[in-house]
């Protein structure tokens, strides 16, 4: 179909045009296609041109933004005057978004939030924040910049630090049905294996002296510091993840909590998923026989780490069975070792590392090499300086341990210990009350730890939780929930590609749009698109953002 322009000669002499909607019908008779006349505008000159161009308006309405470009200029009707006012960085936000569509994490939202009434989608400021996480972590102050100027987030043009703040709050109010929906969401779409759960714990400072923080405070607590500042209060985080290191489940305490305290609420959360069976995987500070209990709860299972130095009875036992290794690696040999019998009976796995072997033995070796120097320059030293060196010694965390002091306050490395020390290089103990599991199942699954631990890693690090600046107590549950999704997210991807998300992120982040105007209107292209940009959204099975992302004509 077409408008074509059709002419006619009058007897003065004169010309008239006329112009008419039309499409070609084929005349079996005549052998070829004829013009057929579906509506007469009428004399070319007399044409009400408005209603041309409501009529061109309403077909491209049916048309890609690409396609109505293109049919422009064919047309002749695109300016060469075009402007470049602005660019935003497009492909980072695209990836995440078209991936929280992929996992329903927007209809999960948009279902919670059906009964809100807002004049701004709650869905879209929540991905927006856990975008910033993602890409370009900020306070919720800065984002307000970020969102207008810096990406593009589809369907949210702007955002105000109120609405985002908002937002946090109700998404606070909808956590405990949000986690078990994104857990069954991403469970049932990735496939993923939930009998082996890995837990643990760190813990993230905020930059406030403690004497800053208000009477009552119930949550920043000062506490034994993973991040090694101890000057600062701070909250504990614990992360569930599975065997393919998916977080599926955050928690929040006060700074001040002990790991031995928190296994029952977490195996209480979890139990109200209905899981099924489940191992549960944790290191040596989780350990107590109350913790392990409460593990099997629920025909649960655990498979923990044993700290060797214990002094616990069976675990010397344990260590001291002889026995061959048998060889699952080059650095993973096993040994399984059963004490006790009947209800008492524990079952242990001994693993051991040869190159971590060896790396220990050699920093003990340099260590102690260093130790005798210090001993050394101890006789050059007069008597009150020289107390203060031997104290200093003493209590010093890494030479304390290799030192004996004689009855004369003589100073002396401690063969004894030294010799304690080496039979523990390289080697770790495993706990376990799954007997259905192989020896080799237990010391991988364990070894698989590692998964959560680069978890962590990424929170703090890459996504940048820490320090926060949150005063509110539901905020500061509301920033790690935030947290914990765009984790989701990010853990997906380097899955899925075999790539850290600081390259998929950089390389998407050069993935521009383009602000294009003229006298006719604005026009809206991306860049060209990569190999190593439409491999990632390959690999993803992602839809890379179109060519022309929209076209709005002047009125």
């Amino acid at each position: 179909m077409y408008i074509r322009r059709v002419t006619r000669k009058n007897k003065d002499g004169t010309t008239v045009a006329y112009l008419q909607l039309a499409h070609n019908e084929w005349d079996p008779k005549a052998k070829y296609a004829k013009a057929k006349v579906i509506y007469s505008f009428g004399r070319e000159d007399e044409v009400d041109r408005a209603v041309l161009e409501r009529l061109a308006k309403s077909i491209s309405r049916f048309l890609s933004p690409e396609q109505a470009w293109e049919v422009e200029k064919l047309a002749g009707e695109t300016a060469d005057d075009f402007q470049f006012q602005s660019c935003k960085h497009l492909g980072g936000v695209w990836l995440l978004d078209q991936l929280w569509r992929q996992l329903g994490l927007g209809e999960i939202l948009h279902s919670l939030f059906t009964s809100r009434h807002h004049q701004i989608s709650l869905e879209r400021l929540i991905f927006a924040m856990v975008a910033n996480r993602a890409l370009h972590p900020s306070s919720k102050l800065a984002m307000k910049e970020w969102v207008e100027k810096d990406v593009y987030i589809p369907h949210l043009p702007q955002a105000a630090s109120h609405q985002l703040y908002r937002a946090m709050d109700e998404l606070l109010a909808v956590q405990p049905e949000l986690e078990r929906q994104v857990f069954h969401a991403v469970a049932d779409l990735l496939n993923l294996e939930v009998d082996l759960i890995y837990f643990d714990t760190t813990s993230s400072y905020f930059e406030v002296d403690p004497s800053e923080t208000p009477e009552g405070e119930s949550l920043r607590k000062q506490g034994f510091s993973k991040d090694k500042r101890p000057d600062l209060v701070q909250i504990v985080i614990g992360l569930a993840v599975t065997r393919e290191g998916i977080p599926i489940r955050a928690w929040v305490w006060p700074g001040n909590t002990m790991d031995m305290t928190v296994i029952k609420q977490v195996k209480q959360d979890l139990i109200g998923w209905k899981l099924g069976r489940v191992i549960s995987v944790m290191d040596r500070g989780f350990s107590s026989e109350e913790n392990l209990r409460i593990l099997q709860q629920a025909g649960g299972h655990y498979i923990v780490g044993e700290k060797m130095r214990s002094g616990k009875a069976t675990v010397e036992e344990a260590l001291s069975r002889r026995g061959r290794y048998h060889e699952v690696d080059e650095n993973l040999h096993i040994k399984e070792i059963i004490v006790g019998d009947g209800e008492a009976r524990q079952r242990y796995v001994l693993v051991y590392n040869p190159s971590e072997a060896e790396r220990q033995r050699k920093e003990r070796e340099t260590l102690l090499e260093s130790l005798k120097e210090e001993l050394e320059g101890l006789r050059q030293l007069p008597n009150e300086a020289y107390h203060k060196a031997t104290c200093r010694l003493r209590s010093h965390p890494s030479y304390g341990k290799y030192l004996r002091q004689l009855k004369d306050g003589t100073l002396r490395i401690d063969k004894q210990a030294v010799r304690e020390a080496e039979k523990y290089d390289g080697k770790y103990l495993i706990r376990t009350s799954d007997d259905t599991l192989s020896a080799e199942d237990v010391a991988i699954g364990y070894k698989q730890l590692v998964d959560i631990e680069q978890a962590f890693r990424t929170l703090k690090s890459t996504l940048k939780l820490r320090p926060m600046y949150h005063r509110l107590e539901d905020r500061i549950r509301a920033h790690v929930l935030l947290s914990w999704l765009a984790l989701l997210l990010v853990r997906i991807v380097e899955i899925r590609t075999h790539e850290s998300w600081s390259n998929v992120r950089d390389e998407c982040e050069r993935l521009m749009l383009g602000h294009f105007s003229s006298k006719n209107g604005d026009l809206y292209q991306r860049t060209e698109l990569t190999a190593k940009q439409a491999q990632l959204f390959a690999a993803l099975g992602l839809e890379p953002p179109p060519k022309i992302l929209g076209i709005h004509p002047r009125a």
